[in-house]
């Protein structure tokens, strides 16, 4: 989130761990924006901030062509913030997965690839797979986003750019625990899988999303029981670059 708070200490953190596969959270909605408010002024609210309200910017986004150039603008502005950093672009993902809506989708497709963007998160993720991990807790609307999913995965594929076979961290965002951890990685099947989770210190921050378990995702990734698991799956870490098609 090139325009997050802590944007620069995470920027200066990266720049520490030079092995570390660093991506750039692409934020159309619910958040700030790369650009001022009065360059793009269908995209955000009566505070300047990019606009919650998913649905009607989906919406406007798709009728409106001076969205649509508003939206091309900001897309552009945080790519060449990251692409200013320094830092290689290992992958690109969305906020909320906004670049599910296939008008975003084809402009992150078009403007990144001129910022040497060569994987972008695809999240399609496996519902039987979760039913099995943990059969208490049902997966809520994944149905709903699946055509749209596939249709960026298709677009993906015939760019050339890389992309996870399946992701983890959708139907259990901010409850990647430990168990659920493990459960995935006791379960891979063959191709490329992503595994995200929100680590944080503590689970009371300013915007901390409500719910979400912050704290118990870091105890996660940072368990020797998973570190475990995976050494036992055989399964090859790293970033999208690692497993980019050649």
């Amino acid at each position: 989130m090139v325009s997050g708070a802590a944007a620069a200490d995470a920027i200066a953190r990266a720049r520490r761990l030079p092995t570390l596969r660093v991506g750039l959270h692409l934020v159309l909605v619910d958040g700030p924006p790369a650009l001022p408010p009065g360059r793009i002024p269908d995209l955000v609210d009566g505070e300047g901030q990019l606009r919650g309200d998913l649905g009607k910017a989906g919406v406007g986004i798709f009728l409106r062509p001076r969205t649509r150039d508003q939206l091309t603008a900001e897309i552009e502005a945080q790519f060449s913030a990251f692409q200013a950093t320094g830092l290689p672009l290992d992958h690109v993902n969305a906020h909320h997965h906004f670049h599910l809506h296939p008008t975003v989708g084809a402009q992150i497709l078009d403007i990144g690839r001129r910022y040497g963007m060569r994987g972008i998160r695809v999240p399609i993720e496996d519902s039987d797979l979760l039913a099995r991990i943990d059969p208490a807790q049902r997966s809520d609307g994944a149905w709903a986003s699946a055509p749209w999913a596939a249709l960026l995965h298709r677009r993906v594929r015939r760019n050339g750019l890389s992309s996870p076979d399946r992701v983890f961290g959708v139907a259990w965002s901010g409850a990647m625990t430990e168990p659920r951890v493990i459960g995935v990685l006791e379960n891979l099947a063959e191709g490329v899988t992503e595994i995200y989770c929100h680590p944080a210190t503590t689970d009371r921050f300013a915007g901390a999303a409500h719910g979400y378990r912050y704290a118990d995702e870091l105890a996660a990734l940072t368990s020797p029981a998973v570190k475990d698991a995976l050494h036992a799956s055989g399964a090859r870490s790293g970033g999208f670059a690692d497993f980019a098609p050649r």
